[in-house]
């Protein structure tokens, strides 16, 4: 099977994006498996630190392979907004594919530094590294300051060696109170300053057009996670309100509801029949 590092270069030329869906119940992975395996896409499956210290990340990476012994499609795991080094380690120790350091918060040159601490133990171990610089928020007011520093962008990525850059250029984590405007200027200066493989974070309620016009400039891993969350609350909601009691067949709709929307995430991202 492919390396998810050939899938980014696949994604870079062909022009479209690998999407990352976040999961911390069983039913989020094997409905995101499934929808790969019917549309033959490359998707990485994430856990937030949050979401890996519930699930286990010995457990994820297990399941995983266990799962997708059924299926046999190219599913990669990804630590996502690592900021705990140790939990960094545990995960590429464990056998993650990848993991994102955020250092987003910190002073421009502390970023630098300790994301150069994780790329030099992942590397050394085959795992890929994305780094992050611009914050993204988890509310809609986005501020221009907080973008992506156009000439910071080349620094970074020299001195850190990371694979993979998140970038903010309008985008914000959670539920989008406003539809932002993204920068795609911005987007595609960044694409002219480095070669990089480029990260969209907080692609949950973005227009579609919008996810497609940031794969054109040069986007090639796609995030999505609160979106799923909410259609897995909605649904389950849904189904506990029923007189069913049986919990594999109440989950079993959760599940199916879940494929569809992944589906039609793969769809957007145009990473159908990429294997």
């Amino acid at each position: 099977m492919k390396s998810l590092h050939s899938y980014f270069e696949k994604a870079k030329k062909e022009k479209f994006a690998v999407g990352q869906f976040n999961f911390s119940t069983i039913e989020q992975m094997k409905s995101t498996i499934r929808a790969a395996k019917k549309m033959e896409s490359p998707v990485i499956l994430g856990t937030s630190e949050g979401e890996g210290k519930f699930f286990g990340l010995k457990e994820a990476f297990v399941m995983k392979e266990i799962i997708n012994l059924e299926y046999n499609v190219p599913v990669f795991l990804n630590l996502d907004h690592g900021k705990n080094f140790d939990f960094i380690k545990t995960a590429v120790d464990i056998g993650y594919d990848s993991v994102h350091y955020d250092g987003s918060l910190l002073p421009f040159d502390e970023n630098i530094k300790r994301t150069k601490e994780v790329v030099s133990y992942a590397k050394k171990r085959g795992v890929l590294v994305e780094g992050e610089l611009g914050v993204i928020k988890d509310k809609s007011s986005v501020s221009k300051k907080d973008f992506t520093s156009l000439s910071k962008v080349e620094r970074f990525v020299k001195e850190t060696n990371v694979d993979l850059l998140a970038i903010s250029i309008g985008n914000v984590h959670g539920v989008y109170v406003k539809m932002p405007s993204l920068d795609l200027n911005l987007l595609s200066e960044i694409r002219k300053k480095t070669e990089i493989f480029l990260v969209l974070h907080g692609a949950s309620g973005l227009k579609n057009e919008d996810i497609k016009n940031c794969i054109k400039r040069g986007i090639v891993k796609t995030n999505i996670n609160t979106e799923l969350r909410n259609v897995w609350k909605e649904s389950l909601k849904k189904e506990l309100s029923s007189k069913e009691i049986k919990p594999y067949k109440i989950l079993e709709k959760t599940e199916k509801v879940l494929e569809k929307r992944v589906i039609e995430k793969i769809k957007t991202l145009h990473s159908f029949k990429k294997i």
